[in-house]
């Protein structure tokens, strides 16, 4: 087991390398752009003493290799640089933004899998009833239809209809939390839930369907498997085999699907998060693609590949708990 780790470590390392390198080539060589272009859109002029402060500011007047260089160093260190746009580091502004995205996603992937799981194991265990058919119909009509339209549809329902017909709106149609914010904790704490309710219940809307009918398709696979069989022949009961025999040896693929997309949380928030109007690394990331600011595109894209390459290794360490016929393979 410590030495399939250290290998899959050692192979994530050079991988991350080479993300890595090929962030740097695509936005610095193939694409390069200068810090006094995002001054473009202001329609300000740009004074040759401001624009060689800007370039010595970030390094541009360096050799290509002394850039390169300095970029891995930033990027291996979590300093990332300073943005194009804010002129402020970019580390403590992906502070500052992180936790508004990781409140989003987090809160609507746990939500997603607590209702879209448990609804397709009832599916998978039902069979052909009228659950299954109600599950896989809404799973499919929910999987076909864009979030972004889910999400402008409740917007529409419950705050311009709600308050066009009872003078309030339901749900807040923007922002984090109320301006001016409440001043206890509590209160504001109430607040930042208030506001963030209508965004993830949309999102769980348009994601349960994928789940329910994910885990009714592995489950129903493995369940006309020989050793469900031979369970059932022993007598056990059928609550026994679903649970703790055929749920049980879909783990695996299951937990690769939670642990491939706890990365998107960094970067799959942008259209909600541009709907709703919420300051999250998602919008961040689209303000940075708009106005050409690519150290922010930079660090939001390495981020999001050391979150997919650290989940990876997560999952397949929980494999050979969940499954000892992979423990038995990282022994040989």
């Amino acid at each position: 087991m410590r030495e399939y780790l250290i290998k899959r470590i050692i192979v994530s390392l050079f991988i991350l390398w080479v993300i890595a390198t090929l962030n740097f080539v695509i936005f610095q060589v193939i694409s390069p752009i200068s810090p006094e272009e995002t001054f473009a859109p202001l329609s300000l002029e740009v004074s040759p003493e401001v624009r060689e402060n800007l370039r010595e500011l970030y390094g541009l007047n360096d050799d290509l290799h002394i850039r390169y260089l300095k970029y891995i160093r930033n990027m291996f260190t979590f300093d990332f640089g300073i943005s194009f746009r804010s002129r402020r580091p970019i580390a403590s502004e992906m502070a500052v933004r992180l936790p508004a995205t990781v409140l989003l996603l987090g809160s609507a992937m746990v939500a997603t899998i607590i209702v879209g799981t448990p609804l397709g194991i009832l599916a998978a265990s039902r069979r052909g009833s009228k659950l299954d058919i109600a599950t896989i119909g809404s799973g499919l009509l929910t999987w076909g239809v864009p979030v972004f339209y889910i999400q402008l549809v409740g917007m529409l329902l419950f705050c311009f209809y709600f308050n066009r017909w009872f003078g309030f709106e339901f749900f807040p149609s923007r922002g984090l939390y109320s301006i001016p914010p409440p001043q206890n904790p509590l209160a504001f704490m109430g607040d930042v839930a208030w506001h963030m309710a209508l965004p993830v219940l949309t999102l769980v809307v348009g994601g349960f369907g994928s789940w329910a009918l994910y885990t009714r398709n592995v489950l129903l696979d493995a369940l006309t498997q020989d050793y469900i069989v031979t369970a059932r022949a022993k007598g056990l009961s059928e609550r026994t085999v679903l649970y703790r025999h055929a749920f049980r040896s879909t783990l695996p693929p299951i937990v690769t699907i939670i642990a491939l997309s706890i990365p998107g949380i960094i970067t799959g928030a942008m259209i909600t998060e541009f709907i709703f109007t919420l300051p999250g690394i998602g919008q961040w990331y689209l303000t940075g693609l708009n106005s050409g600011d690519y150290p922010v595109l930079q660090s939001v894209l390495f981020t999001y590949a050391i979150l997919t390459i650290v989940c990876n290794l997560i999952a397949d360490l929980l494999y050979g708990v969940l499954d000892p016929r992979i423990r038995v393979g990282m022994r040989r």
